[in-house]
């Protein structure tokens, strides 16, 4: 009698409770994407891929993080190697990914686009090559995203990007069944140490803002960001991203912010103090245009970025060189949100943390500034990047629960580049079941699948499409 195949039904499911709770409640709710890296221009132009290299490794630093530890050289990963080779080159390295989340991830992944549940290896990399690379060849990109049960796409956009895609996209959605949505990231209007690119994007932002003559003062720069933040509401977008290393809320006057930019504008980088003041001034004028507008403002805090200059400087950014950083988060955050709640200008708010020690301290941060006037107003949000692994997942589900409201989470984001990320939802909605299960099962909280199901249905889709209130198709809109 054959095994049973790693991905099965009850993976990752160790009770009874917990499979009745995922099969019943999780499995088939749609996914709310509110936070990723798709690219848009793919979206718009249903791309198809060429092979699954250029689906499954390009810009998937995850993978290219494993490969360098696992002695795989650099042609092979961003390199001038075929693809076939560095198909080969990742499939060596999966079998030592064994307790590291990409071997769940990638078994996974094969098995719910390409039907294989044969283990990735040296070995079966060519027969897994050809299988899927036959069924990819009938695949664009709007296939795989329906395939994932997707109702809404929130990609993540500078304010110089000129939203060409996503207006073709809402144009001509062809056969796409999820909403597809911009975010606006402003995270350059604030990098102002290196004035060479910091004057070269200001040239890209007049540009998308329609400024004839440039952005010249700070307040030509105010008005750039405002009009691209009112182009991106009439866009769909309701939601805003900041990658930050932690808050940023320090005292600055207009006139204060004023002396940086035109410094940072004739050339001079700002110092750390300067760039901090300068940045905490745009922060709280972020912050203002969000809550006028009805958006949910997200804090992406504690990355150490660009670690390894000399691999930034022959690869570039997001390629695989970021770690945990340990940014003090608590008195700034405070000062931050505090800022904008005095006013009552607090948006909706999601908080991340990249360093788990920060758990505690963005679980009781979002209780200061919850107001009764929504469910959840201010969020602690799922584990992100070094910690959208099973753990890590437990371990804010665990804080949330301790601290806050589970049910009132709004779930799971993919964070990725890969169309194919989407099972990182299937693997959370796992997780989640398995947490609450064994809960259960143990007598911790009540033996009611119908009470503890609800919650589940909510966290995986329900509490997220009330609290960004972005419209959806039909079919998901009127989901009961």
């Amino acid at each position: 009698m054959p095994s049973r195949p790693f991905i099965h039904d009850d993976f990752l499911l160790g009770t009874r409770q917990a499979r009745e709770l995922y099969h019943r409640y999780a499995a088939d709710e749609p996914i709310y994407d509110y936070h990723c890296h798709l690219p848009p221009d793919q979206i718009a132009s249903n791309h198809q891929f060429a092979d699954l290299a250029e689906l499954w490794l390009g810009g998937d630093h995850y993978k290219w993080r494993a490969m360098r530890t696992n002695g795989v050289k650099e042609q092979f990963i961003t390199g001038p190697a075929a693809p076939r080779e560095k198909f080969q080159a990742w499939a060596e390295t999966v079998p030592h990914t064994l307790r590291n989340p990409l071997h769940h991830w990638s078994a996974l992944e094969l098995k719910r686009y390409f039907g294989v549940d044969e283990l990735l290896d040296g070995r079966s990399a060519e027969r897994i090559w050809k299988k899927a690379n036959a069924r990819l060849a009938k695949l664009r990109v709007h296939d795989l995203i329906n395939m994932s049960n997707v109702a809404v796409v929130c990609t993540t956009d500078d304010p110089a990007d000129s939203l060409q895609h996503h207006d073709a996209i809402r144009r001509n959605p062809g056969k796409l069944k999820a909403r597809v949505y911009p975010a606006f990231r402003p995270d350059k209007a604030l990098a102002v140490g290196n004035p060479a690119a910091f004057n070269a994007w200001l040239d890209r932002l007049a540009g998308a803002a329609g400024v004839a003559n440039g952005i010249r003062t700070f307040d030509d720069l105010l008005a750039a960001l405002k009009k691209r933040h009112d182009d991106f509401h009439a866009a769909g977008a309701r939601v805003s991203d900041h990658g930050l290393e932690s808050a940023l809320a320090e005292p600055c006057t207009h006139a204060q912010a004023r002396m940086v930019f035109d410094a940072v504008r004739s050339g001079r980088a700002a110092t750390p103090e300067e760039a901090a003041r300068y940045g905490s001034y745009l922060m709280l004028e972020f912050g203002r245009w969000d809550a006028a507008r009805g958006w949910t403002k997200q804090l992406h805090l504690g990355a150490l970025r660009n670690n390894n200059t000399r691999l930034l400087t022959k690869l570039g950014p997001d390629t695989g060189f970021d770690s945990i950083g340990d940014f003090p988060q608590a008195a700034a955050l405070s000062r931050y949100l505090n800022a904008l709640d005095s006013t009552d200008q607090l948006p909706r708010t999601i908080l991340y943390n990249n360093n788990p020690v920060d758990n505690y301290v963005l679980g009781t941060m979002i209780g200061n500034f919850q107001d009764g006037s929504i469910p959840g107003k201010v969020q602690f949000g799922s584990g992100w990047w070094f910690l959208d692994q099973k753990e890590g997942m437990e371990w804010q589900m665990n804080t949330l629960s301790n601290l806050g409201l589970l049910s009132r989470f709004v779930g799971m984001i993919t964070d990725s580049r890969s169309f194919v990320s989407y099972p990182r939802h299937e693997y959370f909605r796992r997780t989640l079941c398995n947490l609450l299960g064994a809960d259960m099962a143990a007598g911790l909280i009540p033996n009611d699948l119908k009470v503890v199901g609800g919650m589940v249905r909510n966290i995986c889709f329900a509490n997220a499409r009330a609290y960004f209130g972005l419209e959806l198709a039909p079919e998901f809109a009127n989901r009961k």
